[in-house]
Formats: structure tokens, sequence, C-alpha cells
């Protein structure tokens, strides 16, 4: 499937110019179409991190306790982690034009009755339906771009999708935050609506007709992935809360996750027609693709779950002001996603960008390894803004490598396996982070308490506290906040330490990737 010879640029402009540089399927309006997908990718994206803010306003609300409101993600998570597979098959079966737009139809409407729901029980049931029906936008608003763009304009469109999905977990918080404040948490929901109803309205108009093709489904290989995505997210989920290995039920999702994968592994690889096509991971650029996504789960996920609570903990910055000084990392994001485009465009080999976007995100990491509770806010964008220069630079030259040897028939399957692959990647990576942060959180509060005795401590003379009675009780609460709050700084700059070293392994695989300077597309195959 994959090109045996590597094309030099003027041979791309050969191409181009005796015309067969052109999209697999025409739109009736192109940009317009554009608008559409885009504003509906945006819009599931959103949704993945908005609510998060929201919780203990929902906890009030529907009566939840501190452990069950968590469902309200779960759910979420869980139902778009499982339905994710399924878009290529449901693409061929019933077309990729109508699942994409009952899709879209079907996140409005989950949307709208997570907005009204009036129990916990209700909220659970809509945000797995929100999460069904979200699942199939990303891979087919991506295969949708690609597919009704001219292959040379390819690192282009991945730029303009990339800024929603990059840039959407990013504004989820601070658009939640600020909705939850100024209005209700409900709203955090209600504001799908508007802009959901104009994408649906621009989709029904404007997007194209695929062709469909026979396909048999593989019941087998769908249930087998689906215990295996179940049983590791409930894993993820609930390990903080029952202590992770101590506990049986971890146990019990840690054998389903390992026995279920392992079977999903022999099944692809023995079945005559499995769920994902073997061709893709035959192809070697989107293999390390694969690989590559779990990394920009873990690293650009993680640290947006870190930061917040970070800032707002620790440093005592407001919600909005929290925002502002995380929104550089988006104008970081969109600089280079451009750049990016434009270095794909002009052939430049993809394997020194993605490589140096790597090493630009660990520089970042080293940066906030660094930190200290004495940091203003200068440090914080401009470690920002760094870290979003360097996902972009990694981002768009790896969309474009994943899908430049791959067949336009097998494009939904590989996007959907990448949008899995990089969900997986940002559940476990928060999961990890957070263990890791509370484990040395302890550790580094035993050290620092160990330390302030009454021969080393001079805030106060600890001999002296029982004379005071409730004030000598007040001023030891004092040195254990301060202590806790030092103690939980040294946890979160050991939790940068650990992602930057995740980096850092990650950017020597670019070099593995096969070299293409022709566009991704028809013209780049040889059947």
């Amino acid at each position: 499937m994959a090109a045996t010879s590597e094309p030099t640029p003027e041979a791309v402009q050969a191409e181009v110019a005796t015309g067969l540089d052109a999209p697999e399927i025409e739109s009736a309006n192109y940009p317009l179409m554009i608008i559409g997908v885009m504003a509906a990718s945006l819009l599931q994206i959103l949704d993945t991190t908005i609510a998060n803010v929201a919780l203990p306003h929902m906890q009030s609300s529907l009566g939840a306790t501190v452990d069950t409101i968590t469902w309200v993600l779960t759910s979420y998570i869980i139902a778009s982690a499982v339905a994710l597979p399924l878009t290529g098959w449901l693409a061929d079966r019933i077309g990729a034009r109508l699942l994409f737009i009952l899709s879209v139809a079907g996140f409005i409407l989950a949307s709208m009755l997570c907005g009204l729901a009036r129990s916990l029980e209700e909220m659970v049931a809509f945000r797995a339906l929100q999460g069904m029906a979200g699942a199939f936008i990303a891979p087919l608003s991506q295969s949708f771009m690609l597919d009704t763009t001219r292959p040379s304009r390819h690192p282009q469109i991945m730029a303009i999708w990339g800024m929603g999905i990059m840039i959407g977990p990013i504004l989820g918080p601070i658009l939640g935050g600020w909705l939850t404040e100024t209005a209700n948490w409900r709203w955090v929901f209600f504001v799908n609506l508007p802009v959901g109803l104009a994408s649906l309205a621009i989709l029904i108009a404007c997007l194209p007709r695929r062709p469909r093709r026979e396909r048999r489904f593989d019941l087998t290989g769908f249930l087998l992935l689906a215990v295996a995505l179940t049983a590791f997210q409930l894993m993820l989920d609930r390990g903080a809360h029952v202590d992770w290995l101590a506990s049986a039920e971890i146990w019990v999702y840690l054998l389903l996750t390992v026995s279920a994968a392992w079977m999903v592994v022999i099944h692809f690889a023995a079945a005559p027609a499995p769920m994902f096509d073997r061709a893709l991971f035959a192809d070697r650029n989107f293999a390390i693709a694969l690989a590559f996504m779990v990394v920009i789960g873990i690293v650009m996920f993680a640290v947006m779950a870190l930061l917040p609570p970070m800032l707002q903990n620790l440093f005592g910055y407001g919600v909005i002001d929290t925002g502002i000084v995380l929104m550089p990392r988006g104008v970081g994001i969109l600089v280079s996603m451009q750049v990016s485009g434009l270095l794909m465009r002009r052939g430049i080999d993809a394997r020194p960008v993605v490589a140096s976007g790597f090493l630009i995100c660990a520089l970042s990491l080293w940066q906030m390894a660094h930190w200290s509770l004495g940091v203003d806010e200068t440090h914080v964008i401009v470690s920002g803004l760094l870290q979003g220069l360097g996902m972009g630079l990694v981002f768009i030259p790896l969309q474009v490598s994943a899908f430049a040897t791959l067949s336009p028939h097998l494009r939904t399957d590989g996007s959907s396996l990448l949008n899995l692959l990089r969900s997986l990647g940002a559940s476990a990576g928060i999961a990890w982070m957070t263990v890791l942060l509370a484990r040395n959180l302890q550790t580094a509060h035993a050290d620092l308490g160990a330390n302030v005795t009454a021969a080393t401590g001079n805030i106060v003379d600890f001999s002296t506290t029982d004379r005071f009675q409730a004030l000598g009780d007040t001023a030891l609460m004092l040195i254990d906040a301060e202590v806790n709050r030092q103690a939980a700084m040294i946890a979160y700059i050991d939790d940068f330490w650990a992602m930057m070293w995740i980096t850092l392994a990650a950017a020597p695989l670019a070099l593995l990737m096969r070299r293409n300077t022709r566009p991704a597309g028809p013209v780049a195959l040889s059947e």
C-alpha cells in the first residue's frame, strides 16, 4: 500500500500540474463545510473537559457524593472509548454522511438532556449517550476534511483540524468555569445547542456523500475490545478511591483488561476479517503515530489536569486568572501548527520537525520542574507558550505522515484508532500523574515534617505551645499547612520531571518514521 520510493518536490509539483492533485470527493460548498465540520469537532472535544470544573456544583444540585459524582465524567469517557472503534464499520454500513449527521444530532440532544437532568442517574445516562454520540465526530471530521481537500493541501487542513483538537481541552475548563460562575452549571451543556444546531444545518446542506462498501461486522473483536476498554477505564477511575492494587476490585479490572487485550491482539492477528484492517498496523508511519498519540495524551492532558488545581490551590489564582495564564499555551499551538503545516507543504522531512517538537516540550517541562512557590505568572506563561509551540510542531507532521501512505478507505478506521489511543493516553496519564502526585506528597510531607522540630524550627518555640492552648494549636496548624504546601509543590515538580523524561524518550522514535515528501492521498499509493 505504501509508496516504494521517495518522490522529489519537483515530482509532486508535476503531479499537481497534471491534475492528479484532486480531492477524493467534492463538496458543494467547501469553505462552509469546513466551518460546520470544525464547529462539531470543537464542541465534542470541549465536552471532554468543560464539565470538570462544574462537578462540585453538580454534586450539590443532584444530591451526589464525592465518589458518585465522578461517574458524570467516567460514563462519558467509557461510552466514547467503546463506541470509537465502531466508526469505520458504521460509516461503511450506513454511510459516513448519515453517521456524521446523526452523531452531531445525537450529541446536541444528549447535551440538552444533560442540562435538564434532575438526578445523578439521569445525568450519568445522558452523559453516556453524549459520549457515545460524540465518539464518531472526531474521526469522521478528520476523514471528511482529508477526503474533500486536495492532497497537496492536507498539511494545511490538518493544521485547521488540529486547532480544535489541541485547543479544545485548554478552553474547556476556562469556558466551563466562566459559565458556572456567571450563570449556572447547566449552561456548560446548554452552550452546545446554538453552535451545534448551526453546525448540523451546515452539514446537512454541504456534507458530501461517500461511497459505501460491504463489510462484515467483527462481533467477537468488538466485544473483546469493549471489555478491555471498559475495564481499563474503570480501573483508572476507581483506583484512586479504593487504593489501587490494595483493592480486590482493581485486581478484577486489571485481570479483565490484560486478558481481553491479549485476546484482542490474537484475534486481530488471526481472524479472516478483523474489525481493523491489518494493513493499518503494517504501515510503519501509522504504527509509530499510534505510539506518539499515547505520549501526546499523557503529556498534554496530564499537564492540563495538573496546572489548574496547582495554580488555584498553591498560588491563589482564581478561575479566570488561571484561564488567562494558561491561554498562551493555545497561542503557541496555533502559531506552530501553521508553521508546521507550511513546512509539510514545502516538502520538509517530518521526522526532524516531530523530534524538535518533542524536545521543545521537554524543555518546557524542564522549566516547570524548576518552579517554586515564588514563581510569578511570567514563568507560567513562558513555559506554556513554549509547550504549545512544541505540541503544534508534533501534531501536524505526525497526522500528515500517518495518513500519507494509507489508502483512502482506511482513513476513517485510522482516525478512530488515533483518537482512541490519544484518549487512552490521556486517561492513563492523568491517573498515573495523580497517583504519583499523591504518593510524592505524602513522602515529601514526611521528609519535611521530620525536620520541623524544636531543635531546628525557629518559627515557634514548641516547648511553650501548650501554655497558649487554642493559640498554640493554631500555630501548629499553620506550620502543618505550610509543610503541606511545600510538599505539594515538590510533588508537582516530581510529576513534571516524569513527563519530561517520557517526552525525551519519545523524541528518537521520530527517526524510525519513513520519510515521505509526497502529499497524502491517492497519488501517494501504489496498489
